[in-house]
């Protein structure tokens, strides 16, 4: 009985992950508290996955890599990668690429690509290269990158830590670096030689964006005297909710009103930045009691400051129009603009939205963000500064590095290189050097708790707790038992390198439409029994597992990566499968090669 609720547990976890009904943390929470209240699993073994060797080290080298972007180092690296990329297009796409597979192979995939986005964006901006050209290289090769060393992904991380708990023996460092080489350097050289002629080139930056997009629809308008909105609050105004106008600015007499919430009241003679599509300012050209100054192209919101009289307010910092991106992990996604209240919150108001393709100027507090989200925000520095700070947006318009702080890179240089070095010649595990530095970091004040604190992607952790009780219920109820036997008895016959090359190619494609964390945890207690009902060597299987998992091309929500780039590099879902299903079977092919010469599968 339990192994048939298992079964229907996994297949509705299956369908949430999906459908996208919740997050996907949520949804692997979801499924861990079913296996419980259905007594699969017992409160202590469904929770379980919260003290799990992954989590546990994962949790910590999100601490290590914070420490590393903290001091500036990257931000340095990218100042110089700025002028290489210059050159050509050629000389952008090596340079980003390579850049983006060496950071990935030791530093979490999402951050090195939400450093590079804003880099490559630039570097198109000022050589005339469309985005789209760049960002599936950069995205594809942190996914090459990161399975070249143990700590490249949270995949890797989590097949070798549930493997080593199942009794098979933990991974080395860069025991597997030299077969994920060979992969990185077949994948490189399909993006460098096939890249250039099969991606898109749509969109030149020179005149395309979410930015001039939205421009066209700025106007001013001024209410008059007979205005049915004057002494009316913004959020009773007709202006919002007939015409779906967004108020981003208003000058009243000798001063300005910089902070604008709903309760703010429109008075006469107010002049009203706004923004609008055009079918409702059509509408306002004629409409009694406001007079439209004009609308502009290219409007400039950063303007010297009005001369203060001594009763005006005083004004607070500039705004100006901002480009940013809904990052992996961000609090933001999965919620709307009028959920999170995000003007008054914030003091930034959100003037569009590209979601996927989409483009959207109307009725934008509706709009449930996501992840990879492009957004267009009139702020302040101050105020993009903080969103930023809190890992809740990446700027895209204006890339900004920080200064290097000698003070604190050397020392978390040192310390990265020692966590590294500790577990690549077994001098202690993965999880103790890992932590050791985390405490490192803060003890030294490198970091400070809070840092630490907030370095930590929660949804990361949550999910992989979660996804973790759908293999422990498996292993507990004998599920991946029967499915390996039944693998066995259908592909027992042939040679380990064909069912090698069969599991490789089933998860892989499993993992362009469920979680790679769902996969990994659903397929190493699988291939460890079939291994051993084969009797041959586990290794070339977990490999394989751990290659499929990260190695997804084909579509845009296969991998975290992939879908941070969607927006910015204004891509069509088609882009990814003409460019990534080719990419994804050359290495499905070379990996069914390639793992057992370095893996042999003998015992």
């Amino acid at each position: 009985m339990e192994l048939y609720l298992t079964v229907a547990i996994i297949i509705i976890g299956i369908i949430l992950f999906v459908r996208d009904y919740f997050s996907i943390d949520t949804t692997s929470i979801v499924i861990m508290a079913l296996f419980i209240v259905s007594g699969v699993l017992s409160p202590e073994e469904g929770f379980s996955g919260f003290n799990h060797p992954a989590t546990i080290t994962l949790g910590c080298m999100f601490v290590v890599s914070a420490a590393v972007f903290k001091s500036g180092l990257i931000d340095g690296l990218s100042a110089k990668l700025i002028k290489i990329a210059r050159i050509n297009y050629f000389f952008a796409l090596v340079s980003l690429c390579v850049t983006s597979a060496v950071l990935s192979a030791f530093i979490n995939d999402s951050a090195v690509v939400a450093i590079l986005i804003p880099v490559a964006l630039l570097v198109c901006r000022e050589a005339g290269i469309s985005p789209a050209r760049l960002l599936i290289p950069i995205s594809f090769s942190a996914l090459f990158g990161g399975t070249c060393t143990l700590i490249g992904t949270s995949t890797n991380i989590l097949v070798s830590s549930y493997a080593e708990k199942l009794g098979s023996e933990a991974f080395g460092m860069f025991e597997f670096s030299l077969a994920a080489l060979c992969l990185l350097s077949i994948g490189m050289a399909y993006i460098f030689i096939v890249g250039p002629i099969m991606l898109p080139k749509r969109d030149s930056p020179n005149d395309a964006g979410l930015k001039k997009e939205a421009e066209k629809y700025m106007a001013e308008i001024e209410l008059l005297e007979d205005s049915d909105d004057v002494d009316r609050s913004i959020s009773e105004s007709k202006l919002v909710n007939d015409y779906k106008v967004q108020i981003l600015r208003i000058k009243r007499k000798h001063y300005r009103v910089y902070e604008i919430n709903g309760e703010t009241v429109l008075r006469e003679n107010d002049l009203v930045r706004i923004l609008v599509d055009p079918v409702n300012l059509a509408k306002l050209k004629v409409k009694k009691g406001l007079s439209v100054k004009g609308d502009k192209e290219n409007v400039h919101i950063a303007e010297p400051k009005d001369t203060l009289t001594p009763n005006s307010t005083p004004p607070t910092e500039e705004k100006k129009i901002y480009e940013v991106m809904i990052p992996y992990g961000s609090e933001l996604a999965g919620r709307s603009i009028k959920q999170i209240n995000f003007r008054s919150t914030y003091y930034a108001s959100v003037l569009a939205i590209r979601h996927r393709k989409e483009t959207i100027t109307e009725d934008v507090s509706q709009v449930v963000l996501r992840e990879g989200d492009m957004m267009l925000l009139f702020a302040s520095e101050k105020a993009i500064s903080l969103l930023a700070s809190e890992k809740l947006i990446v700027t895209l318009s204006e890339y900004q590095g920080r200064s290097v702080n000698y003070k604190k890179a050397i020392p978390a240089l040192l310390i990265v290189i020692g966590v590294v070095s500790a577990a690549a010649f077994n001098i202690t595990s993965i999880l103790i050097s890992a932590m050791i530095g985390s405490l490192l970091l803060v003890t030294l004040t490198i970091l400070k708790p809070q840092e630490a604190y907030e370095a930590i992607e929660w949804k990361v952790i949550f999910m992989i707790a979660g996804v973790l009780s759908m293999g422990k219920a498996l292993e507990k109820t004998g599920g991946s038992e029967i499915i390996s036997q039944y693998i066995y008895e259908s592909l027992g016959g042939l040679d380990p390198r064909w069912t090698l090359s069969l599991i490789f190619l089933f998860t892989f494609l499993s993992t362009n439409v469920l979680s790679s964390k769902a996969a990994a945890a659903l397929m190493t207690p699988i291939v460890i029994s079939l291994a051993a009902a084969m009797q041959v060597s586990e290794k070339p299987f977990l490999i394989g597992v751990m290659f499929a998992c990260s190695l997804t091309f084909m579509t845009p929500v296969s991998y975290p990566v992939n879908t941070m780039v969607y927006a910015p590099g204004n891509y069509r879902f088609r882009d990814f499968i003409k460019f990534g299903t080719p990419l994804n079977f050359i290495i499905w092919i070379a990996a069914s090669f390639v793992i057992p010469i370095f893996f042999p599968f003998e015992v």
